[in-house]
């Protein structure tokens, strides 16, 4: 191997084992991104709810415009 390959090797290894080193510890940026994270987690699940009882509120009213609907047209045919 030359001299040149050995030193890129060797710095190669060193970058690594300062980055794996910056790894070990969570600084306040990776704090703020797992409670971001939570939060829009948080707003998604709030999100779905609220879309899940539009949805069963707009269910329950069309139901009950067809039973309306059918009742009419009956006593009509009458």
């Amino acid at each position: 191997m030359s001299l040149i390959k050995k030193y890129i090797y060797v710095l190669c290894l060193v970058a690594f084992m300062a980055v794996a080193a910056g790894c070990e510890s969570e600084g306040p940026g990776e704090k703020a991104g797992k409670q971001f994270d939570e939060a829009l987690n948080k707003a998604k699940e709030s999100m779905q709810d609220m879309s899940d009882q539009a949805k069963e509120a707009y269910d329950q009213m069309s139901d009950q415009a067809k039973e309306a609907y059918d009742k009419a047209k009956e006593s009509m045919e009458k």
